[in-house]
């Protein structure tokens, strides 16, 4: 399982130009899902995103979670993170989880973070054309991969 997670300010996401997750301060989660990944990487992975420290304490150093600050987070899949490029100009995407199996994931991913952070968790809609829109803040994007 693969998140690209960047802290944000405010971040949307719209489909058919309906806006159908949106955030104020706090973290995009995009989401990955491997052929072999199972509920294990995502119970992993919902709980280091509550704990990550990438939000300033008082002394201006990333010290603090979204746990601590009670921010948000927004999560949407994206199947292409697991896009290999090494050969060729065209990605393969064979290491991605097949449609079925990663949109259950997506979804289980979402309620556990959801629980983990004793509040609803906004998403993507799995297998859309979506627009995301984010205001990254400072910018701090990282990537967590299980």
């Amino acid at each position: 399982m693969i998140a690209l997670i960047q802290r944000v300010s405010q971040a949307s996401v719209d489909v058919d130009g309906e806006t159908v997750g949106a955030i104020g301060a706090g973290l995009l989660v995009l989401l990955g899902v491997h052929q072999d990944d199972t509920e294990a990487e995502a119970d992993w992975l919902a709980g280091k995103v509550s704990r990550l420290r990438v939000f300033r304490d008082d002394e201006g150093r990333m010290n603090r979670s979204l746990l601590e600050t009670g921010g948000e987070a927004l999560v949407v899949s994206q199947f292409t993170l697991y896009g290999d490029t090494r050969k060729g100009n065209r990605p393969s995407y064979v290491a991605a989880a097949p449609p079925e199996k990663a949109e259950a994931l997506y979804e289980y991913f979402a309620e556990r973070l959801s629980s983990l952070l004793n509040k609803p968790v906004p998403t993507g809609e799995f297998g859309a054309m979506m627009n995301v829109r984010l205001v990254n803040d400072g910018p701090v994007t990282l990537w967590i991969e299980r």
